[in-house]
């Protein structure tokens, strides 16, 4: 790469990178810029890693077992409960991670995120606490029970964040949403690289409707996250134009290519229907 086109691969500025080769040997990077080095690293062809690891060999402070780097990159799951609402919420360590189609270094600091999108339940509790008007598909304002470990859904922009200041928390950012279900490596899945239609409810699973958010254990993400592909789009807090916000996460409506984390999908604020939800996010630091 040119000077230029690797700056904007790390996502730094020219003089930046100019910096750091005058400095040579004593070069001291940024956390955030480290992360990123080691991120563009990681992904990197075989050939690559070959390279790097003729250049540094003579350097003991490289690490060249790809096994112990591998083991290091894990995510170690940790859930914690939450205060008001009692969900279980996944702890998003800070750092780097790899952002949408093109791979981009993001940095995003540490987060919660619930492990489960809002289920009928939750939101049912939310509703009798508040007044709040319920999901129109409820007959006479009742959650069915057969629904209650399901999505909540015909919920708007709107209606989420409200769900979310009841609860103390609020909605993810696509990019908070994205990290949480692709993990520091960039993986297209949440399970890893390999198309698995089975390890969601998309179009292709023939169901036609929302299923227990719990069901597909074999589809969660490096964080021990669900539903981070399919049965239901989740709203998010990214304002694409005014009034529109973008959604994450594909539905049972739509085909299994539209359930990658980093592919687009946005809607107006006061939209709602059977194939949407949500779930909450909350900084580190506070749920406990």
């Amino acid at each position: 790469m040119s000077l230029e086109a690797f700056a904007a691969h790390l996502g730094i500025s020219e003089r930046t990178l100019s910096t750091w080769e005058a400095r040579g040997e004593n070069i001291t990077i940024r956390a955030v810029n480290q992360a990123a080095l080691d991120t563009s690293l990681r992904v990197s062809s075989p050939d690559v890693h070959d390279r790097f690891i003729r250049l540094t060999e003579a350097f003991a402070t490289v690490l060249h077992n790809n096994t112990d780097v591998a083991d290091h990159e894990q995510p170690v799951q940790r859930h914690e409960r939450h205060p008001h609402d009692g969900k279980q919420m996944a702890l998003i360590d800070a750092g780097v991670y790899l952002a949408g189609p093109q791979n981009k270094p993001l940095w995003v600091p540490a987060f919660y995120l619930d492990v489960f999108p809002v289920t009928n339940s939750d939101y049912a509790r939310f509703v009798a606490a508040t007044g709040h008007q319920p999901p129109q598909h409820w007959p006479k304002g009742k959650c069915p029970d057969t629904l209650f470990d399901h999505p909540v859904t015909y919920v708007t922009w709107h209606d989420a964040t409200s769900y979310a200041a009841w609860t103390g928390k609020e909605l993810p950012t696509a990019q908070q949403w994205e990290k949480a279900a692709r993990g520091v490596r960039g993986d297209t899945y949440p399970w890893g690289n390999q198309p698995t239609p089975a390890k969601c409810n998309s179009r292709e699973s023939g169901i036609g409707a929302t299923t227990p958010v719990s069901r597909y254990h074999s589809g969660v993400s490096p964080y021990g996250v669900y539903d981070l592909c399919g049965n239901t789009w989740e709203w998010t807090s990214t304002r694409t134009t005014p009034g529109r916000y973008e959604l994450k996460a594909g539905a049972f409506t739509s085909p299994f290519a539209r359930a990658t984390p980093f592919a687009f999908n946005d809607a107006a604020s006061t939209m709602l229907d059977d194939d949407t939800s949500f779930r909450c996010c909350k900084l580190q630091g506070v749920v406990t």
